[in-house]
């Protein structure tokens, strides 16, 4: 049973960068278990300890939202393809986010540090004049 699985950007890493892999299993269960037989630490970016899907993980059985075809227990068959997103809200996006701000606080730092170091230097320059 072949099923084809589009994986997003943010987990490539588990792939070898590969878009698209093949899996098989009866559920989506089964097929994440087989996927992560291939591709280590990839089943537990998409399922929580307590054996659910993260809440900002989409997964997609053929276009159809697998919450309402059963979830994990969700049903597969030879040909379907399965689409992992991450959700807009959460996910991805929360990541880039937390990059951004660290890089604006890096750049502030930065600025902060070098404004001091003017301060100093113009002031160490005044009690040299007088």
């Amino acid at each position: 049973m072949a099923i084809e699985v589009r994986i997003p950007t943010i987990l490539r890493s588990y792939t070898g960068g590969a878009k698209v892999v093949e899996g098989s299993g009866d559920t989506l269960g089964d097929l994440l278990a087989d996927l992560d037989s291939r591709h280590g630490g990839l089943r537990a970016r998409l399922v929580t300890d307590a054996g659910a899907l993260h809440r900002f993980v989409n997964v997609y059985v053929n276009d159809e939202d697998v919450r309402f075809l059963g979830a994990l227990d969700a049903k597969l068959n030879d040909g379907d393809s399965v689409t992992i997103l991450p959700a807009v809200a959460g996910g991805a996006f929360g990541f880039a986010a937390a990059a951004a701000i660290a890089q604006h606080s890096a750049a502030a730092a930065a600025i902060a540090q070098h404004s001091a170091a003017a301060a100093a230097t113009a002031g160490a320059a005044r009690v040299a004049r007088r």
